[in-house]
């Protein structure tokens, strides 16, 4: 890659389905703490007070994290994003699947935001839905999806955590990966996504 930002690579964009490369990486981070930023992000809080919560993933800058409600892993912020009802607007400071799970949980009036719509994750992005329609296509000719049991990771789109469902499959959580797969009954197998 020659580092511009034309030659970035969008994971999950079916840009580059063989195999994980990452991104190259432009530029300087802007400073830990940029006071204008620090002031807007202030300005906006207080302006709309109850109307918003925000939800910060516990991985996010110290300067993020100060203007959060509430902070945690993605399952503890998607509880709460469905727990509240008050708030119309419910900035989710963390990646897509996560705002895209707290959306699927909040209300119709409530909107979710979702401050940097280029914030992925690589592991949700290691199979698109296409992908795994595809490989159940093959089970399914080889005779085997009725044998089979989807289970998918948290870390995933809607997409997949939809098919994992129409399929009969469940969605895990790193603290209930070993549980679910240790009740599936040992005459049936599991594809494992993403």
């Amino acid at each position: 890659m020659s580092g511009s930002l034309s030659d970035l690579l969008l994971l999950g964009r079916e840009r580059d389905l063989s195999s994980e490369r990452g991104v190259s990486c432009t530029g300087e981070l802007p400073p830990a703490s940029d006071p204008n930023l620090v002031n807007r992000a202030r300005l906006a809080r207080a302006t709309l007070g109850n109307r918003a919560m925000i939800l910060g993933h516990h991985y996010q800058r110290d300067e993020v994290i100060e203007f959060a409600d509430i902070t945690g892993d993605s399952f503890k912020l998607a509880q709460a994003a469905a727990e509240n009802r008050d708030a119309e607007f419910i900035f989710f400071c963390g990646v897509h699947f996560m705002a895209e799970s707290a959306d699927i949980l909040t209300s119709a009036d409530q909107k979710v935001i979702l401050p940097d719509l280029a914030a992925g994750c690589s592991m949700a992005d290691m199979a698109t839905a296409t992908q795994v329609n595809e490989a159940w296509k093959v089970l399914t000719e080889l005779g085997v999806a009725n044998t089979t049991i989807p289970v998918t990771y948290m870390n995933s789109s809607a997409a997949i955590k939809s098919f994992t469902g129409e399929n009969g499959g469940t969605i895990c959580t790193s603290s209930n990966a070993d549980k679910i797969i240790a009740s599936v009954p040992k005459d049936k197998q599991i594809i494992f996504a993403p």
